[in-house]
């Protein structure tokens, strides 16, 4: 239910894009009305429109958070100030290049942020996450934390090769199945490597 929900906006977004696909007409007709100005290519109004709903479906999941445990994840603040800031240059400019940028920003931000806490901080976050379910030799832990910032790095390139490479309607299945699918086969090769530490706590 926690990764649903963790998904609820990306999957609005790809329901939303994905029906008004095959209705571009209806969907620059719910953007005019939500802007209050005319969409000037029609073909961007899908894009624009999912756009609109994953912005709100962000502050609302935050909200919902805040809501039931008074405390919101530093990085859902994160993603809140990332896709307000491109969705709303990709309304203003009705340009999707900028919302196409957002999950490769996100990503790297989560490199960069994971980078700081080991090189200048001296912290692991992947440590401070799992600590207390494992129990792992120094190094372990460096090179966990290493591997994570390098999967956020290449999921970022990976973004934009994507994005700027195929057509839209694939960028929005990559983004949802295509994320995910490669974030599920990391974790279980951290898994798989792991699983020696945990047999010999054993």
């Amino acid at each position: 239910m926690k990764l649903l929900f963790d998904l609820f906006p990306v999957i609005l977004f790809f329901a939303t894009f994905k029906y008004y696909g095959s209705n571009p007409e209806g969907a620059a007709a719910l953007v005019g009305g939500l802007l209050g100005s005319a969409v000037l290519d029609v073909k961007q109004a899908p894009i624009l429109l999912a756009t609109i709903v994953v912005i709100a479906a962000t502050v609302a999941q935050i909200a919902w958070v805040h809501f039931r445990h008074g405390k919101v994840d530093k990085m859902l603040w994160v993603s809140l100030v990332l896709v307000s800031v491109f969705g709303s240059m990709t309304l203003i400019f009705q340009d999707e290049t900028f919302i196409k940028w957002k999950p490769t920003i996100l990503y790297w931000v989560f490199a960069g942020s994971m980078a700081f806490a080991a090189l200048v901080l001296k912290k692991n976050p992947i440590k401070a996450m799992l600590g207390e379910q494992l129990t792992l030799p120094e190094p372990v832990w460096g090179r966990l934390n290493l591997a994570w910032i390098g999967f956020f790095l290449f999921m970022g390139v990976l973004n934009l090769i994507v994005a700027f490479n195929f057509p839209t309607d694939i960028w929005v299945d990559f983004k949802l199945f295509g994320g995910m699918g490669l974030l599920l086969l990391f974790v279980l090769g951290q898994g798989f490597m792991l699983s020696k530490y945990v047999e010999e706590k054993q």
